[in-house]
């Protein structure tokens, strides 16, 4: 038997960040694209630009600066702010698993 947990961030009941958002965000990143990182996560672009649009407008600032194509195509970026988000949502997590393990361990007796 194992322990599993999943963590995520609302603002006033509602999901901004999740273990799903952070792999689409970083998709972002590595693809520099909305589409292609829709195209990785297998969901439809218009699904992953709505996550997006939830989380800003819950946060109340931009996680992904976009550009509007053209002669070299438009892209996809992520803010300072989304970067910063997502090292403070990778610290919490980390450090929960740690102390979430050593209570099942001493709960089970493992």
């Amino acid at each position: 038997m194992q322990v599993k947990s999943n963590i995520w961030f609302e603002v006033d009941g509602r999901v901004v960040l999740s273990r799903w958002r952070i792999r689409l965000l970083q998709a972002i990143e590595q693809t520099g694209s909305i589409s292609k990182a829709a195209d990785l996560m297998d969901v439809p672009y218009r699904r992953a630009w709505e996550k997006i649009h939830e989380s800003e407008v819950r946060l109340g600032f931009k996680l992904v600066e976009t550009q509007v194509g053209g002669v070299g195509g438009g892209g996809a970026r992520l803010t300072a702010a989304c970067i910063d988000l997502i090292q403070k949502y990778d610290t919490i997590v980390k450090g929960l698993g740690a102390v979430l393990l050593q209570r099942f361990e001493d709960t089970f007796d493992t």
